[in-house]
């Protein structure tokens, strides 16, 4: 009787957790605002330069911006400061100038080996969860770097708890012709919007959004 009652509660909680990532992530916010609080995972070398691009295109409304780097990725850190501060020079009266560096453990380094993948990733991603509870952001932004995995699914842990729905935008990288990389496939279900950039993807992925070359 007691392992019936058992698997009816666990059953029950495994109901609830579905109907609720699927609430999350079919929700939309349209709430209109003056500011749009940004995350942005930067990854080292074509990711961080791609995502940069992009975010160039963007108006200052979307501010404060918070960038997530890996804690070794210097490079990334380097032409994130550079990029702001080109910025600020270009529009000085801005009062949209704040941002922020934060940084989590990669998830994997380069020929690290899959099985410690696992192990690797779960630790950035317990370090991603207070992060992204203490930043909140509105939105995040990303383009593939392994970081962003970890990063993505604490701000969809954020709207399953209740405590903020997060927008999650995926941009896959324009190196990406007819393949998804690991982390778009990982992704690809959990994103609110999956942008793609070679119209090959888009036959592949119907969901995705297909808006030609954007960085």
């Amino acid at each position: 009787m007691v392992c019936v009652l058992l698997a009816a509660a666990a059953g029950a909680v495994a109901v609830f957790l579905i109907l609720r990532i699927w609430v999350v992530l079919h929700s939309q916010d349209v709430t209109p605002r003056e500011s749009l609080s940004i995350l942005v995972v930067a990854g080292s070398g074509g990711h961080t330069t791609e995502i940069l691009r992009l975010l160039g295109s963007l108006s200052n409304a979307y501010s404060p911006r918070h960038y997530v780097i890996a804690d070794t990725d210097e490079m990334s850190a380097s032409k994130i400061n550079s990029f702001e501060l080109d910025r600020a020079d270009r529009d000085p009266g801005n009062m949209y100038t704040k941002y922020y560096i934060h940084r989590i453990p990669r998830s994997r380094e380069v020929q690290q080996s899959w099985p410690s993948t696992v192990f690797t990733t779960l630790h950035s991603m317990w370090l991603s969860l207070p992060l992204i509870h203490q930043v909140k952001p509105d939105l995040v932004l990303c383009n593939g770097p392994g970081t962003c995995v970890p990063i993505c699914v604490s701000a969809l842990l954020l709207g399953i708890l209740g405590i903020k729905k997060v927008i999650i935008v995926y941009v896959e990288s324009i190196c990406r012709v007819e393949t998804l990389s690991l982390s778009g496939k990982i992704l690809f279900h959990l994103s609110d919007y999956f942008i793609v950039q070679w119209p090959a993807l888009k036959e592949k992925y119907p969901k995705s959004v297909y808006l030609g070359r954007i960085v």
